[in-house]
């Protein structure tokens, strides 16, 4: 079973408790996303959207959806674009296009609903945005600076090298590792199950000896002290034998980042970054970097090419400096060269850019 997280949806109230409220209307649409299958994650960061819209909607005495009209939207939309945060800083353009295609979505569903007349959200213009590199990606020195620092004396110290091990050497998402449970790691094959990854989509992935090292340590020395019972099987406990929140890892990659002093800034998706480059560095072909990340596709390709494990083993084994114990350096010729690139470099980073700018909007 894969225990997802359970945020509580709960919209700001808007007077009386009129049932075709906007706020009434977007907590069934966050319903009707479950419904569908939707994660968790999903719904609560579609809810922090609603969240915002709504309390800017009820500032203006705007509580129906027949108040809302294109120019309200628009209204709205330079809302978006003209806000600061605390410390100064824009929404950046991705970051607007996510709230508006949310509320987009929301007036289409009450379109078909036939709760609206007409969608006024049908020929809003969205922003445009770039493609982007990575903000940062790290050397295999700086890699190893990091590690460096973590205390090994203590417990912690110990899970935290597990954790920072894994996401060096496999590139899951933040909240992939969180949910990883023990029937998903298979010591004798070093593999990695992903379940229910981003799109809920299931991936078997290599991990490196050396990761395997550290989560070996960590469940015979760490993890029998931590775990309550009854043990529901999570990988990664904190100290309470509780899962990590993702608020959590964030903080404690970054303290890592920070103590190194590298001069870099970034949490748990630089190492998702520093996976796929030294991979593709190393002369591995994008569509294994691919299936290690979780792409069922890139965002200007419509192929999707399904690898065998062991081949993606071979791959990984040849490209990753830290797949192995003993690091040597990786000779082209042991793997085959694909026939065809699948996708650029440039389309590679933009998506790895894209979902690191869309966790860090927290939604």
């Amino acid at each position: 079973m894969v225990h997802q997280l359970s945020p509580q949806i709960q919209l700001l109230k808007t007077s009386g408790d009129d049932p075709a409220s906007l706020a009434a209307l977007m907590n069934q649409f966050l319903e009707s996303m479950r419904i569908r299958g939707l994660s968790e994650y999903t719904v609560h960061r579609r809810c922090h959207v609603f969240r915002n819209f709504a309390a800017w909607c009820e500032g203006r005495s705007l509580n129906q959806p027949k108040d809302i009209t294109k120019p309200i939207l628009e209204r709205y939309q330079r809302h978006l674009y003209h806000f600061r945060s605390a410390n100064g800083s824009p929404l950046s353009f991705r970051t607007q296009y996510i709230y508006l295609t949310a509320i987009q979505g929301f007036f289409r569903y009450l379109g078909k609903q036939n709760l609206i007349l007409s969608n006024p959200a049908s020929d809003l213009d969205l922003p445009r945005f770039g493609q982007r590199l990575p903000r940062g990606v790290l050397t295999i020195s700086e890699v190893e600076q990091i590690l460096n620092v973590i205390d090994l004396k203590g417990n912690v110290g110990i899970r935290d090298r597990a954790i920072l091990e894994t996401f060096y050497s496999t590139g899951i998402r933040r909240l992939e590792l969180i949910r990883l449970h023990l029937f998903d790691l298979d010591i004798d094959r070093q593999t990695l199950m992903i379940r229910e990854g981003k799109g809920k989509k299931d991936r078997m992935i290599p991990i490196g000896e050396r990761a395997l090292a550290w989560i070996r340590k960590y469940l015979e020395d760490v993890r029998p002290g931590w775990v309550m019972e009854p043990d529901k099987g999570i990988l990664f406990l904190t100290i309470r034998g509780e899962f990590i929140s993702p608020h959590m890892l964030t903080q404690t990659v970054g303290e890592y980042l920070e103590k190194a002093n590298i001069g870099k800034k970034g949490s748990c998706h630089m190492f998702r970054h520093t996976m796929a480059t030294l991979m593709l560095e190393g002369g591995a072909d994008i569509r294994y970097i691919q299936q290690m990340l979780g792409h069922a596709k890139l965002e200007t390709t419509n192929i999707y090419t399904h690898v065998s494990i062991r081949k993606l083993q071979e791959i990984y084994m040849a490209t990753h400096p830290g797949a192995k114990l003993e690091r040597k350096i990786p000779d082209p010729k042991t793997f085959e060269k694909a026939e065809e690139q699948l996708a650029t470099e440039e389309e590679l980073f933009s998506s790895l850019a894209a979902e690191a700018e869309e966790e860090d909007t927290k939604q």
